[in-house]
C-alpha cells in the first residue's frame, strides 16, 4: 500500500507527528468498520485473530485496510465459540481466554481491536518497555491516563469496554460502530451492568 503499515507512523517519533487526531480518528473507524464486515456484514463470519498495528495497511488517502488472514478463521451457522489446538498469536494483542484455554470468538477480535485503539490514541506500543514499573503494560498505561478531548475520551472508554478479562462482558463490533458514530456516553453502551466496573487481565510472559 502506499502509505506502508500503521505501525511505519504510530511508532516512529518522527513519523508519528503526522497523524493528528483527526487522522487517528479516521483510522479508528475504518478498522472498525472493516471488522465489522468480518464478523456481521460478510457471507461467512470471519475472525481475524491476528488483530495488530502491522497488519494495518494504509492507502494513498490514509483509509486503514485489514490485512494478514494467515490465522484467520471461518465461523458457519449458529457457532459463536471455538478451541485453537495451540494458541497461536502476538503477544500483548491475544484475549485472556485464548492464552489461558485457547478459546476464542468474535470477543476476541474486540480485545484485540481494544490495546489497537490504546496504542493508536497513545502512540505507544503495548508491550514497550518504558512504562512507569506501576504500569505492566499499555493497558495499565490508559487506565492512569486522562485527555480532555471527548472523542479522545469516548475512543479510551470504548477501548477500555473492549479489553474487559470476561468476553461475555465486551461489546460487539456493532456495538462499538454506535459508540464511535455517537455522542452518547460510552457508559450506556449495551445497558449492561457489568460494563460499569471494567476489570483488566494482565497477561505476562514466562
Amino acid at each position: 500500500m502506499p502509505n506502508k503499515s500503521l505501525d511505519y507512523f504510530l511508532f516512529d517519533p518522527t513519523k508519528r507527528a503526522q497523524l493528528s487526531w483527526t487522522m487517528r480518528f479516521h483510522i479508528i473507524q475504518g478498522i472498525a468498520r472493516g471488522l465489522l464486515y468480518l464478523h456481521r456484514d460478510s457471507r461467512l463470519r470471519v475472525i481475524h485473530r491476528d488483530l495488530k498495528v502491522s497488519n494495518i495497511l494504509l492507502d494513498e488517502d490514509m483509509n486503514p485496510k485489514i490485512s494478514d488472514f494467515g490465522l484467520a478463521r471461518i465461523f458457519q451457522g449458529t457457532h459463536d465459540l471455538a478451541n485453537a489446538h495451540r494458541v497461536v498469536g502476538t503477544f500483548g494483542y491475544m484475549s485472556p481466554e485464548f492464552v489461558m484455554g485457547g478459546t476464542f470468538s468474535e470477543k476476541s477480535d474486540v480485545f484485540s481491536f481494544g490495546v489497537l485503539l490504546l496504542e493508536i490514541i497513545s502512540g505507544r506500543r503495548n508491550t514497550s518497555p518504558d512504562y512507569h514499573e506501576k504500569h505492566l503494560n499499555l493497558i495499565g498505561y490508559a487506565l492512569a491516563a486522562s485527555f480532555s478531548s471527548s472523542e479522545v475520551t469516548r475512543c479510551i472508554h470504548i477501548a477500555l469496554l473492549c479489553v474487559q478479562d470476561h468476553a461475555m462482558d465486551r461489546p460487539t463490533m456493532p456495538d462499538v460502530m454506535l459508540q464511535l458514530f455517537s455522542e452518547t456516553d460510552c457508559q450506556t453502551l449495551n445497558n449492561q451492568p457489568s460494563q460499569s466496573a471494567i476489570t483488566v487481565t494482565m497477561v505476562q510472559g514466562r
